[in-house]
C-alpha cells in the first residue's frame, strides 16, 4: 500500500480501534464473532468500508475489532456483517446506526495538514493505551 497521508492515518485509527478496545492484558472481543484474541491479531474493521464512504473512513465510531476471518471473508460471504450490525445497534443505538447509513454518502475533503493533525491526535491516543496494558 502506497504511503500516503491518508493511508498513514487509516492505519492509525485501525490500530487505536483495537488497542483502545484492548483490556489490561491487551485481549480485545471480535464484534461481529464475539471471541477474544490479542489485540495485534485482530484487525481493525469498518462498519461503513472505507472506500464507500470518506465521510466515515476516518472516524473512529466506524471502527471496531475483527478477527481476520471476520474482516475479510466474514463481511463478504458470511455472517460477520450481520453480526457487526447487531452489535452496532446495541453498543451505539439504532438512531445512531440509522444516522451512518444516512450519512456515508456525505464527501469530505480532507488536505494533507488535516491528515497530519489526524495522524498526531491518533498517534498520541495509542501511545496512551500502549501504555497502559504495558
Amino acid at each position: 500500500m502506497k504511503s500516503t497521508p491518508r493511508n498513514k492515518a487509516l492505519n492509525a485509527i485501525q490500530k487505536l480501534a483495537r488497542v483502545a478496545a484492548a483490556d489490561d492484558n491487551g485481549q480485545c472481543q471480535c464484534v461481529s464473532c464475539g471471541a477474544y484474541y490479542h489485540w495485534k491479531d485482530t484487525d481493525g474493521g469498518h462498519y461503513i468500508p472505507k472506500g464507500a464512504s470518506s465521510y466515515w473512513a476516518l472516524r473512529i465510531e466506524n471502527i471496531h475489532p475483527q478477527c481476520k476471518g471476520c474482516n475479510g471473508f466474514g463481511m463478504k460471504f458470511g455472517t460477520a456483517a450481520n453480526e457487526y450490525t447487531k452489535w452496532m445497534i446495541d453498543y451505539y443505538g439504532r438512531d445512531f446506526v440509522d444516522q451512518m447509513e444516512a450519512d456515508k454518502r456525505k464527501e469530505v475533503k480532507i488536505y494533507k495538514k488535516g491528515y497530519d493533525e489526524m495522524l498526531a491526535d491518533f498517534n498520541q491516543q495509542i501511545k496512551y493505551h500502549l501504555d497502559r496494558i504495558a
